[in-house]
């Protein structure tokens, strides 16, 4: 059995998770979840990594699972207590001494352009929402996630540098989401490949599989337990 602690994304929370959660347990493994105080427009990345630490503190061998935007939190969680492994699922990556807008302005395709035409926020506009986050999702699923969103509008820890001095010394895996509308799938593979030194397992979909794909999504991490 494998011990998950599972990071959500930004806009999302740990509602999210759901239908991963009984995925994941079929295959005889145990997860947790937490939400980001994304309400907290002072908070950081290290504010951020302490709400993860306090929901876990109790979990020996964890294996954390940052999804997308948490790829950013994870690294610093993993270098204040002992983790099993990571796992990136779409996610950003920190980088010592740049913020995640310093790394867009040097790799100009990390994000989908027609993403960044957008002029209203994608937690107000469910059209958009749809077509970025849950464009493979029944509609249904869609519709309900989208109703639970929280609003983004804290950017502190995409503009911030990086608390992370030092990546630590985990091991690492990378899931890339092959029809992410997000982060680009070919920035998703260079990444895992260059910073992580790990060949990325691939699985079809979405920006949010455990919505979407719940099912492959599970199989995938039992892979890289």
């Amino acid at each position: 059995m494998s011990r998950f602690g599972l990071v959500h994304g930004g806009g999302l929370g740990a509602w999210c998770w759901e239908p991963l959660l009984p995925e994941l347990k079929a295959r005889g493994h145990h997860a947790a979840t937490v939400d980001l105080p994304l309400e907290d427009q002072s908070a950081g990345a290290t504010r951020f990594a302490e709400a993860v630490l306090e929901a876990f503190a109790g979990i020996d061998d964890l294996i954390l699972v940052g999804h997308s935007f948490a790829g950013l939190i994870t690294p610093l969680v993993a270098a204040q207590r002992t983790v099993k492994r990571m796992i990136f699922v779409h996610a950003l990556l920190p980088r010592p001494g740049q913020s995640a807008a310093d790394q867009f302005g040097a790799e100009p395709d990390m994000f989908n352009p027609d993403m960044l035409t957008i002029q209203v926020p994608w937690w107000e506009d469910e059209a958009v929402a749809t077509r970025f986050l849950f464009h493979d999702c029944p509609p249904e699923v869609a519709h309900d996630a989208f109703t639970r969103l929280r609003p983004m509008e804290n950017q502190l820890p995409m503009t911030e540098i990086t608390p992370l001095e030092a990546w630590p010394d985990v091991p690492c895996s990378y899931i890339v989401c092959t029809d992410d509308r997000t982060v680009t799938p070919a920035w998703a593979r260079r990444a895992a490949r260059e910073r992580l030194g790990v060949e990325p397992l691939e699985v079809p979909g979405g920006h949010c599989p455990f919505l979407s794909r719940p099912k492959q999504l599970a199989e995938a991490l039992d892979q890289r337990t």
